[in-house]
């Protein structure tokens, strides 16, 4: 078995806590052992959250494991029912859970007897989702759950909003930028008159469930998360939504031009044309920085990116169609969603890479050696070792990736932040010529064309001397370019001769 030191996207459970503790007064329920509730630590300390995560651990012991659960999670269900009095408890299955092969829905059946508030039973099967999944359909199960007992109480408004709405559908904690692209966007609709009818998960209540069928339209910003919603609201009410992320000045432009249509079909007759003018001239900067000498300077650069379905997409889009940038692979770690993927960005990059495997990225990037990377919080710690500047696009993130100040990446102020992005990202100018004066950065020397420890090259003592003899912050290019060189003409031993060899060829 392969040991897994990194998970692109967290096991279903995670996804599922995503959801249910973005809502208000919700509280979910993990039946697993103890140290599988790390979810707390993280989104307190990641979101910076000054209340408790409303998460509690029903823990699986060896008691449990001898016994069975018997009353123990029943009895933790009820005792938070009676001690938080929320709307809605959410009982998550884990590994732990379905190994036991324990009957869940009997639990949440049982506990509805006495609990005051809803109980419900995550449906995700923890062996065949990851956390994206499970987030998307957990999302989903609580909308329908929640229109279907208004419906049967006769309690669900009929009938459209009498202004233009939306609701934005896909805000979660721990989602990357998050909020600020929530804030971005409901600044978007408000310039558009658009009404916001509802924002889920994040700060909504359940109760505000029932009203989602009178928005005009429902936005998704983000593919994985929201779709199962929109599509279950689509098939109900006959709702249209919009799936373009408004990330770049092109799909921007695009997603409120879409946005457009679906007014217009439903007799708004609204314009966005000056607007869409007016923003991408005067309030975007990005597309006058793309024709500046700046931005000129970066064309033909190589670039790699990788990432969820939605960032990696769009930022492969951003670089190859605005700023002229060679992206040379573009990858994601959604290999659920892989036909989307390879259909969005295929006419835009050179390779498409859809693996969750980090050492296959790692090794991608070593290969190729771009001037710059875009991608997750591992690649930039590939990209730290390889001496390569790294954006950090998507999750998997880290406190950084939690900005204090203002910072969406959708957009038009995200169009800003983006161009920033992408253009403190590479090494500029006279940045080369300080780097080789001052010494260049804290990086480790790489050891072959990838970043494993194994080598299927030897090094003759006098070679090894001799790099030794390089200076540390260029030695470890000096030993990939020479690996390169030897495996290309199939020499297995590099000795001094091959060294200079393949100085000369790479004219250094």
């Amino acid at each position: 078995m392969k040991l897994a030191y990194w998970m692109y996207a967290g096991p279903a459970h995670i996804g599922t806590l995503r959801i249910a503790s973005s809502f208000k007064n919700v509280h979910a329920i993990m039946h697993a052992p103890l140290g599988d509730d790390y979810f707390n630590v993280m989104r307190s300390m990641l979101e910076r959250e000054r209340d408790f995560t409303p998460v509690t651990a029903s823990i699986v012991d060896r008691n449990v494991l001898a016994r069975g659960s018997q009353e123990k999670v029943v009895e933790n269900i009820t005792r938070k029912d009676q001690e938080e009095h929320p709307d809605l408890i959410v009982l998550t299955p884990t590994c732990t859970s379905s190994i036991l092969q324990e009957d869940l829905q009997n639990f949440v059946d049982r506990a509805q007897l006495e609990a005051k508030g809803d109980v419900m039973l995550a449906d995700v099967n923890h062996y065949r989702v990851n956390e994206l999944q499970a987030a998307d359909r957990t999302l989903q199960q609580i909308v329908q759950y929640y229109i279907e007992k208004a419906r049967k109480k006769g309690e669900l408004p009929e009938g459209k909003t009498e202004t233009p709405s939306v609701n934005i559908i896909g805000m979660s904690t721990l989602g990357f930028h998050n909020q600020h692209d929530c804030m971005e966007l409901k600044k978007l609709m408000q310039d558009l008159g658009i009404q916001v009818n509802a924002v889920i998960p994040e700060g909504a209540s359940v109760h505000e469930l029932k009203n989602l069928p009178r928005a005009w339209f429902n936005l998704v910003p983000y593919r994985e998360l929201g779709l199962m919603s929109a599509k279950y609201l689509q098939e109900q009410f006959g709702t249209p939504f919009v799936d373009i992320t408004p990330m770049g000045v092109v799909e921007t432009a695009r997603c409120i031009r879409a946005i457009q249509k679906i007014l217009n079909d439903q007799g708004a007759a609204v314009d966005y044309e000056s607007f869409i003018e007016e923003q991408t001239l005067y309030v975007s900067q990005a597309a006058w920085f793309s024709r500046s000498i700046d931005c000129q300077n970066l064309t033909g650069k190589k670039a790699v990116v990788f990432g969820d379905n939605t960032h990696a997409a769009a930022m492969t889009k951003i670089l190859a169609r605005e700023m002229g940038i060679h992206v040379v692979l573009a990858g994601t770690y959604c290999k659920y969603d892989e036909e989307w993927f390879r259909e969005q960005v295929s006419e835009y990059c050179d390779e498409i890479l859809v693996s969750d495997d980090n050492g296959a990225i790692a090794d991608a990037i070593a290969r190729i050696e771009p001037s710059a990377i875009f991608g997750t919080q591992m690649e930039r710690h590939v990209g730290k070792r390889l001496n390569i500047p790294c954006g950090v696009i998507a999750a998997p993130i880290h406190i950084q990736n939690f900005p204090i100040g203002y910072k969406p990446f959708l957009g038009y102020e995200g169009t800003n932040q983006m161009a920033d992005l992408v253009y403190n990202s590479f090494t500029l100018g006279m940045e080369d010529h300080l780097l080789e004066i001052f010494g260049g950065h804290d990086t480790k020397e790489v050891i072959t064309k990838g970043v494993s420890a194994d080598s299927d090259l030897n090094w003759a003592k006098d070679a090894q001397a001799e790099l030794n003899k390089v200076p540390g912050f260029v030695r470890g290019k000096v030993k990939r370019n020479t690996e390169k060189f030897a495996r290309e003409r199939g020499i297995t031993e590099i000795t001094l001769e091959v060294m200079y060899a393949a100085k000369e060829a790479v004219g250094a």
